[in-house]
Order: C-alpha cells, then structure tokens, then sequence
C-alpha cells in the first residue's frame, strides 16, 4: 500500500506514476478539498485502525491514455480526471473537430475541449457544465469550453470508444494537458486519439464511504438527502 499526503493534484500525479502496479493508495488530505483521499489528517489514526481491522476497501477507478499523431512513438499519455485542448493565453477562438468511433460528431469552435473519465466528471468537466458522473458507469464526458453557440452541450459515450480530436486553427497557441499537470502545445492538423486505458487507480476507501456521500460533504450539493426514517 502506498500512502499519499497531500490533496486531489497529489492523487492524480500518483494514480499516474504507479498506474502499472495497482498498488492500493491511500490518500491522506492535506489540501483544500480531497475529493479522492481516502480520510483527512485528523481522521488518519481512525482510518488506520479501520484499516487493520480488515474494514477498509479498495475502489478500481479507470484510467484514459491519450496518443498524438505528432509522437507516434511515444506512450501514451495517461489521465485519471482528463485530457484538455484549450487555447492559450491569446484571446482567440479555436476549432476543434471531434470523431468518436471514425465518425465525424462535430466541430465545436470555443477556448477548448474536455475529455474526462467517470472520475474526472466532478472536476474541470464540472465547471464547464457537464454532468456529474458516477465513477462505476464506464463513460466518457465530453465537454466543450466556453462553445461560441448556444446548443452544444456535454455529450457522453461508452468508455469502450474510441474518441479523435484534430484541431483546425492556424496561428492560435492551443495546448493539451492530462490532469491539468502535463501539458504541451499541439500543431494544427494533429489528431489526439484518447480511449480507456488497461491502467487503473486503486484508491483505498473507509467503512461506509460513498461517492454521493463524498459529493455532498466535499462539493456542497444543494440536493437534500434522504433519511432511511423519511421514507
């Protein structure tokens, strides 16, 4: 098992890194929110004694890779949240056309695009507008950035998908990223070919955690919950 002290951008460059061995991580909350730990630091000794008692479990979470035309030789990028094209620091529109499967979805011209995973709904996706995704449904949100129109909406399709992203526009600085923490500038015409990667997250978890539990307490969900004496 591994240990992790930090928050959420710890989680995400860890669940990168050991991707391959699917060692239990757990995630101990040192940040701001802590959407993926497993407890914060205060609760850490009730978590490790859960733990010794057999009480705790292990969440499979899906990773994405992501392959560049440009590097065709190079692994695949890896993701537990996302892949994003977005512009640069210039004010400009780019365009972007989207393929799931080898057809042709859309074009969508805006400040970008996000690619997330079941895990990765809650994150960067969520603010742009997507819909919340339970980590077990094996999708892929894709959400546009800021999209000049007023019909485009997130759209979701099988996580068994294969999804293409070749980017049209000349003379703006557009970059892609995985996690929000590796990112490189891409050149028109190259195509990013993102699916589900054999790699998962093995997050470590305690007696009674959910992720509508989790939604709720870290994300201030405005929904009421319903007591089990309520019904």
């Amino acid at each position: 098992m591994l240990v992790a002290l930090g928050g959420d951008g710890t989680m995400l460059r860890v669940a990168r890194a050991v991707a391959s061995s699917r060692v239990p991580i757990l995630g101990v909350n040192l940040g701001t929110l802590g959407f993926l730990t497993t407890c914060g630091f205060a609760d850490l000794p009730e978590t490790l004694a859960a733990l010794k008692a057999g009480e705790c479990w292990v969440e499979s979470r899906h990773l994405i890779q992501a392959r560049r035309s440009s590097r065709p030789r190079q692994r695949p990028e890896l993701a537990l949240n996302d892949f994003v094209i977005s512009r640069g620091p210039t004010p400009r529109l780019i365009e972007l056309e989207l393929s799931v499967d080898g057809e042709t979805l859309t074009r969508y011209r805006g400040d970008g695009l996000i690619i997330s995973s079941p895990t990765g709904s809650t994150a960067y996706s969520l603010a742009a507008g997507g819909a919340v995704v339970s980590p077990q449904a094996e999708v892929f949100a894709l959400t546009p950035i800021c999209p000049h129109t007023l019909s485009n909406r997130s759209v979701i399709v099988r996580l068994g998908a294969v999804i293409e992203v070749r980017l049209l526009t000349h003379g703006v600085a557009t970059f892609f990223s995985a996690d929000g923490q590796v990112g490189t500038e891409i050149e028109v015409n190259e195509r990013i070919t993102v699916q589900r990667s054999r790699h998962a997250a093995c997050l470590v978890r305690r007696p009674g955690a959910s992720f509508f539990q989790t939604l709720r307490q870290k994300l201030g969900w405005s929904g009421s919950a319903v007591e089990a004496g309520d019904r």
